[in-house]
């Protein structure tokens, strides 16, 4: 198996259904315990306090979701090969801390190195475990579990 150009990497099934058992389906916003109105499998933009939705269009929303974090992910990682799974560990991260926070990160800056250092962007998931500056147990496991896709066959 080989490295594909991250450019070249698209999101997985694997990595839909990761997020999805990550953040759990709701079908009435919620406020996701630092302030932030969420619905459906983590979806934040336009929702407000009191937003309903059904099963079918969260779906949808999360390959939406999904998809655009793939793509800022491409852009700020450019043509750094990586497996699909460690593409998908990195969307997963990138969809819980935002695409932002993740193309400034420290895991980013491991990648684009020369060479990169896979390694250590996968040990820097782990990092990223703390919600409004308090470690959750939620955030240690999911980010045990994604630094484990990101480590396969190292």
């Amino acid at each position: 198996m080989s490295k594909a150009r991250n450019s070249a990497i698209g999101i997985s099934a694997l990595a839909l259904v990761m997020i999805a058992s990550f953040e759990s389906y709701r079908g009435t916003s919620y406020d996701d315990g630092v302030g932030v109105q969420t619905i459906g499998f983590g979806t934040t933009e336009g929702v407000k306090a009191g937003d309903r939705t059904g099963p079918v269009r969260v779906l949808r929303m999360l390959y939406r979701d999904a998809n655009e974090i793939t793509k800022q992910i491409n852009e700020c990682v450019g043509d750094v090969p990586v497996f699909q799974h460690e593409a998908d560990a990195y969307v997963s991260l990138a969809y819980n801390i935002g695409a932002t926070a993740f193309c400034r990160s420290t895991l980013v800056k491991k990648l684009k190195q020369t060479p990169p250092d896979y390694l250590g962007a996968c040990t820097e998931i782990l990092r990223w475990d703390k919600a409004g500056g308090r470690v959750l147990p939620g955030l240690t496991k999911r980010r045990q579990q994604e630094y484990q896709l990101c480590m396969t066959d190292k």
